[in-house]
């Protein structure tokens, strides 16, 4: 389930191939799953699930997303367990699964909340499985990580999107909370002196199909990152599912695992740049309460009744509004496009 504040944007860079790169280190899902000692876990912490059994099924997903997705969500359990509360403290059975009469579409949902001691205010992960009128369904799976105003480090923001088995939205990126321009050190911290150019240049010089995806939206535009990964690939000329298996497994996931690793490391266990003062703290609120109260003009809950009629929506947008703490729509990072498209049986392409 898109939950997060954007819709899918990019930057030009239609010449990616003739950057140079650096290695991409590449991570394994074993190494991240074990990268937290054992002892650093309580016995009452085992004993409390932090997410709901329907959250890591995946059901309809191609086995290297499905994979990609689990390794992800695991790797924050044990990295971050000490941070986070169950997500059961926040969303009842009947909103981490959900589905309409027919059964054609499902959702699953689940939100850890950051203790009180924690800079996260909260992690959400989802997926959507949506019916399309003409046949054929769309897959989207997301995970977001919103810190507290207590840091000015950005938010984690990861999204992959399967429109068709040889068609794809792929978003990736860390959402900056200051002003590139007016804070140079923020600029330089979190975007210059890390991987993620790196890691933005080699998925465009490594997946040929990869293309630019813009927004519809000149605003959100500004809110991703310089770094940011936004594009659509597309399997042409026969491409098959194979394919789009072979990109998610040797591309996206290892870049993924390592923005990661990255936000886990620079975002959460360092801080921030500096610890905010009350001032800052009211422009950072500001700042992430603006993004969202923008994405309410999209209106884009009309496709949650739509498709899990009115009784379902009201009773998982509910959950979310209240963790959000704004009036807010499902399915933001998404453009408003593709769901006026999946309304239509059209997919933007």
């Amino acid at each position: 389930m898109g939950t997060m504040i954007l819709p899918l944007c990019s930057h030009p860079h239609a010449s990616l191939s003739s950057y140079s790169t650096l290695p991409l280190k590449q991570i394994s899902i074993r190494k991240i799953r074990n990268s937290v000692r054992a002892s650093s876990i309580t016995p009452f912490e085992m004993e409390q699930p932090m997410r709901g059994r329907a959250l890591m099924e995946f059901p309809h997903l191609l086995a290297p997303h499905k994979d990609l997705m689990v390794g992800l969500i695991s790797a924050l359990d044990k990295r971050l367990h000490r941070h986070l509360l169950p997500s059961s403290a926040t969303v009842p059975p009947d909103a981490e699964y959900y589905q309409n009469q027919s059964g054609a579409s499902q959702g699953s949902l689940c939100i850890n909340r950051g203790v009180d001691s924690s800079p996260i205010d909260f992690i959400l992960a989802s997926w959507l499985h949506l019916s399309l009128p003409t046949g054929g369904a769309m897959n989207i799976t997301n995970i977001q990580g919103y810190l507290k105003s207590s840091t000015d480090a950005p938010h984690f923001q990861f999204e992959l999107v399967q429109c068709s088995p040889t068609y794809f939205i792929f978003f990736l990126d860390l959402i900056p909370r200051k002003d590139l321009v007016l804070n140079p050190d923020y600029l330089k911290t979190y975007y210059e002196d890390s991987q993620l150019e790196a890691l933005r240049k080699q998925l465009g010089t490594q997946v040929v199909e990869a293309k630019p995806y813009f927004s519809s939206s000149l605003y959100f535009r500004n809110v991703v990152s310089p770094t940011g990964i936004v594009v659509s690939i597309t399997c042409e000329d026969g491409g098959t599912a194979g394919r789009a298996e072979e990109i998610i497994r040797d591309n996206i996931e290892p870049i993924a695992n390592e923005v990661l690793e990255i936000w886990m490391d620079s975002c959460v266990c360092k801080g921030g740049t500096t610890t905010a003062g009350e001032n800052e703290r009211d422009q950072l609120e500001k700042r992430d309460r603006m993004i969202k109260s923008r994405a309410i003009e999209m209106d884009l809950s009309s496709s949650m009744p739509i498709q899990f009629g009115q009784e379902v929506a009201d009773r998982v947008l509910g959950i979310i509004r209240g963790v959000f703490r704004i009036m807010f729509s499902l399915i933001l990072l998404i453009d408003p496009l593709v769901y006026v498209h999946i309304n239509q049986q059209v997919f933007i392409q």
